[in-house]
């Protein structure tokens, strides 16, 4: 376990407690994945490549690794939320596979070295949690053999403008945790710069899915 000590990882923390998390796990069950999340699933099951293991980052309730337990041989999650984390692992202990699981508590970024590779690697709405992005990208990279699959904010400008008032009430507030609006083509440019392709895109409203292959 590492946690994680900076002001954003803190401000998760605070953000994303005990009370989101069951909630959250609640909606999961009743309805299943976010749809956003249900189709970056599906993207990355029509890849075609093994699907034997899994690091998914800031995983939450763990709705990519439930769906995809039934074929995996390891599951690594890290978040930096204790309470996901939490819940996560009690979800998987409940669905029998928590043995092949294990979850770090932490700032990926930094934990990334000490992690196995994995065919892939996921990040479903995280890059807007985290404010360095280049590191962020990178360490999730370095760690996939296969597939990376990202959910993350459309750049435009009327969500940076709404994202910057969040904060500035954050700001105001004292709260440590702030949302990031990253620019797509440079998360497009230093995902395809680790090698890897992109093979599928889908760009809704707000949130846009991802999945770039070797």
């Amino acid at each position: 376990m590492d946690c994680c000590k900076s002001p954003q990882c803190q401000g998760i923390e605070d953000v994303f407690d005990t009370k989101l998390a069951e909630n959250e796990l609640e909606e999961y069950r009743r309805t299943g994945p976010w749809k956003t999340t249900a189709r970056l699933i599906a993207a990355i099951r029509d890849q075609g490549f093994p699907i034997r293991s899994l690091i998914d980052v800031g995983g939450g309730v763990g709705a990519i690794q439930h769906e995809f337990a039934g074929g995996l041989e390891t599951i690594v999650n890290v978040d930096a939320s204790p309470a996901y984390s939490e819940t996560c692992r009690l979800e998987a202990e409940r669905r029998g596979y928590l043995d092949r699981a294990r979850y770090h508590i932490g700032d990926f970024v930094t934990l990334a070295e000490s992690l196995p590779q994995a065919d892939i690697v996921t990040l479903d709405r995280v890059i807007c949690c985290y404010d360095d992005m280049p590191g962020l990208v990178d360490a999730a990279a370095s760690r996939a053999q296969h597939v990376l699959g990202l959910v993350y904010p459309v750049d435009r400008v009327i969500f940076r403008a709404g994202i910057a008032v969040i904060n500035l009430f954050q700001r105001i507030l004292r709260r440590p945790f702030r949302i990031f609006i990253h620019d797509s083509d440079a998360v497009d440019e230093r995902i395809r710069g680790a090698g890897f392709g992109q093979r599928y895109l889908h760009k809704g409203i707000f949130w846009q899915v991802v999945v770039y292959a070797k």
